[in-house]
């Protein structure tokens, strides 16, 4: 049984909600986004709340049921808040900086790699070792953000390269620490 599917999404003050073709449109102060709909799901809107609903059991109903509910509650909270994911760059002489929309990375490599961002997802470097990807979009924030992270992803001897904000490397030893006791 899927419990997420059953859960009503709460609509913040500004948000509006338009079922309309097989699609949620979603307004807000952010933008607006829509949620394509499958044909065994219904979306009802009561007062301050969307209620989401499947036709059958069907085993791809049920599937459906809980992932509509999550795309529709990610898109209303985007077109509210939006979303924001940080990573941080650590390993002497790695920075980046911002070449007009574009972030521009020194992570080691003998060239730059330049992420261009997609459309929706804005890309700010608050200073040489922080990034911040925002946008409205869940999925492609968490995309853009992915991109940046696998560039250089951090290395568990000297923990040098680009992470998640709160991430946790986990460390190796290496071989200078056990090789000591050995004649």
């Amino acid at each position: 049984m899927s419990r997420i599917g059953f859960k009503p999404v709460v609509l913040p003050a500004g948000v509006t909600v338009e079922v309309k073709d097989g699609a949620v449109a979603v307004k807000g102060p952010k933008g607006e986004l829509s949620v394509a709909l499958p044909s065994c799901i219904s979306v009802e809107v009561k007062g301050s709340e969307l209620l989401v609903k499947r036709a059958n059991e069907e085993k791809q109903s049920k599937e459906n049921h809980g992932t509509v509910r999550a795309c529709i509650a990610n898109a209303v909270h985007g077109v509210s808040e939006g979303f924001l994911r940080e990573l941080e760059i650590s390993g002497i002489g790695y920075r980046c900086a911002m070449r007009g929309n574009d972030l521009v990375l020194n992570v080691g490599f003998s060239h730059e790699v330049v992420i261009h961002p997609v459309e929706g997802v804005k890309i700010s470097a608050k200073d040489e070792t922080h990034i911040a990807v925002e946008g409205i979009d869940r999925q492609k924030v968490g995309q853009v953000a992915a991109l940046i992270h696998d560039t250089k992803r951090p290395e568990p001897y000297g923990g040098k390269g680009i992470k998640y904000k709160g991430e946790h490397i986990v460390r190796k030893e290496g071989k200078r620490a056990s090789a000591g006791g050995k004649k």
